[in-house]
């Protein structure tokens, strides 16, 4: 049986990233909890839905899928951007594959993995720039503040 409520949107037509279905291959984090902050432009959604899908045929762990913007493109402290809908927090991978945070700099964090889901979202062509702070990962910038997404 598959639940049949409507997904919330926004007065900018922009709907909430559907929170942890079974069935897909991302769960969400963030804040405001609830989904509250993953209001996505269609594309977006697209994208991760496009993302999710290719990760999930040869990965059981799921990918964290975090903040995109708020309701009504409203400022989302600490973020500079995360207003239009097109930009999303994406989680490294974990060696364990919990659901949970992860540093580049940890032990707990799978590089070769990570590697593979940046080379995965650049695949989609629907990106311009994947910003990630291992200085290993190819194809990802530096940006402050993310050393964990």
């Amino acid at each position: 049986m598959t639940d049949s409520s409507p997904v919330p949107q926004d007065k900018r037509g922009f709907f909430m990233l559907p929170q942890m279905p079974e069935e897909s291959g991302y769960y969400t984090y963030g804040t405001p909890f609830g989904g509250r902050g993953q209001y996505a432009h269609v594309q977006m959604l697209n994208f991760i839905f496009k993302l999710e899908h290719g990760w999930s045929i040869t990965e059981e762990r799921k990918i964290g899928i975090g903040n995109i913007s708020l309701a009504e493109g409203k400022k989302f402290p600490p973020h500079a951007s995360h207003r239009s809908g097109l930009e999303v927090d994406i989680r490294p991978i974990r060696k364990d594959g919990l659901k949970q945070p992860v540093r580049w700099s940890s032990k707990d964090y799978d590089q070769a993995a990570t590697q593979r889901l940046v080379n995965l979202i650049w695949q989609t062509g629907m990106v311009k720039k994947v910003g990630f702070n291992d200085p290993k990962i190819a194809n990802a910038t530096y940006m402050n503040g993310h050393d964990d997404h």
